[in-house]
């Protein structure tokens, strides 16, 4: 008996997190990315030019979607070494149970790294984050790792066969991470400098509208391009 959608992509989303887990290469890769980058952009920054309130936002969005390439890079690139991926497609389980899988897998990767790379940014340039402020933007980044991962996760998919795939996954990925880094920027930036829940609602809003979409979307186009 075949089994569910839903069993079949915790299953393929747990061997993908056995495999990372075993080898840790592309997490140690992104953490140092992200830490790195922190450090560059603290020592980079003048403070009499640009208050550290202003410059933390950005500096967060910037880390969390280039480190986060790193590890949507390896979903299927992982598959490729002994032509894995013909055993997912062979196997009598959805299409769609392979996108929620590795989008699973990914989701989990790209937090892991976020609940580094946040309070190393809060750390580093002594934001005032605590509370229901700190809640928010736990949901924030959440809500844009779901989106992240939802389009990086078909992207990587398509990229994986050809010969520039590192190169054409930002390429493929980075327009389409706008509508979501764009709003979640606009609300952590408005949560860092102090101001109230309420001010980041609308921003949120449209996170999780840019969300749904994006899921829905990338699932249902996910069986034609793995056909491709």
């Amino acid at each position: 008996m075949a089994p569910s959608t839903l069993t079949a992509a915790l299953l393929i989303a747990r061997k993908d997190l056995a495999i990372e887990f075993r080898t840790r290469t592309a997490f140690f890769s992104a953490v140092v990315f992200a830490l790195l980058a922190i450090v560059i952009f603290y020592f980079a920054w003048d403070p009499t030019a640009v208050a550290a309130v202003d410059l933390a936002p950005g500096v967060l969005w910037v880390i969390f979607t280039f480190s986060g390439l790193l590890g949507l890079h390896r979903s299927f690139g992982v598959e490729m070494a002994d032509r894995a991926i013909d055993g997912l497609l062979g196997a009598p389980i959805a299409r769609e149970a392979i996108y929620l899988g590795k989008a699973l897998a990914n989701l989990v990767f790209v937090a892991a790294v976020q609940v580094i790379a946040i309070p190393a940014i809060v750390l580093f340039y002594n934001m005032p984050l605590a509370g229901r402020a700190a809640l928010a933007v736990a949901a924030i980044a959440l809500l844009a790792a779901i989106g992240l991962t939802a389009v990086g996760t078909l992207f990587s998919a398509m990229a994986v066969n050809t010969r520039l795939a590192e190169l054409l996954l930002p390429m493929l990925s980075l327009p389409f991470f706008v509508p979501i880094i764009m709003p979640a920027a606009q609300a952590t930036a408005r949560l860092l400098s102090g101001r109230p829940v309420s001010e980041a609602a609308s921003w949120l809003k449209i996170l999780i509208a840019f969300d749904l979409v994006f899921v829905v979307a990338c699932m249902l186009a996910f069986p034609h391009t793995i056909e491709e």
